[in-house]
């Protein structure tokens, strides 16, 4: 089974060190980027653990990343944070270790200014609905339904 783009492992690795070099990658999305050049699993072990030794690959530097950037810039609860950390299949200890990297201050505070933004933006009459279309809204950005609910009580 001979792919068409048939990559050598010398290229192959080449190539993937540029791809890790770019941005911070799983292990999951390397392997996938692997198999797509059409690399036989004897050759992505190989390249993987030359990755990793190297440190182009280093899943707890990956998770701490992930996480302050998700929170940060996209401003995602823990919740969601974790979930999209295990889709990439993380360990729950790097996953813990990423957690830790969000000082517990700066999440209530932006929590806070999430919630009155968008209920600022909610045109809704009914009290009921209101509170409805915030609590829906910080939940799927995963937030911790305890917190949301405290802190629908604190503003409608």
């Amino acid at each position: 089974m001979y792919h068409s783009k048939g990559y050598t492992v010398a290229e192959a690795t080449k190539k993937i060190e540029k791809y890790c070099a770019y941005q911070e990658r799983c292990h999951k999305e390397v392997v996938e980027k692997l198999k797509g050049f059409g690399m036989i699993p004897e050759a992505i072990d190989h390249i993987v653990a030359h990755l990793i030794k190297e440190n182009y690959l280093n899943e707890e530097r990956f998770a701490k990343n992930f996480a302050r950037g998700k929170f940060r810039i996209k401003k995602w609860g823990r919740n969601r944070i974790v979930n999209e950390l295990k889709m990439k299949a993380i360990s729950r200890f790097n996953i813990q270790s990423a957690l830790r990297e969000i000082p517990e201050n700066d999440y209530l505070e932006t929590l806070d200014d999430l919630a009155h933004k968008r209920l600022s933006e909610i045109n809704e009459a009914n009290p009921q609905k209101r509170k409805k279309k915030l609590v829906d809204y910080l939940l799927y950005r995963g937030w911790e339904t305890a917190l949301v609910y405290e802190k629908i009580k604190e503003l409608i």
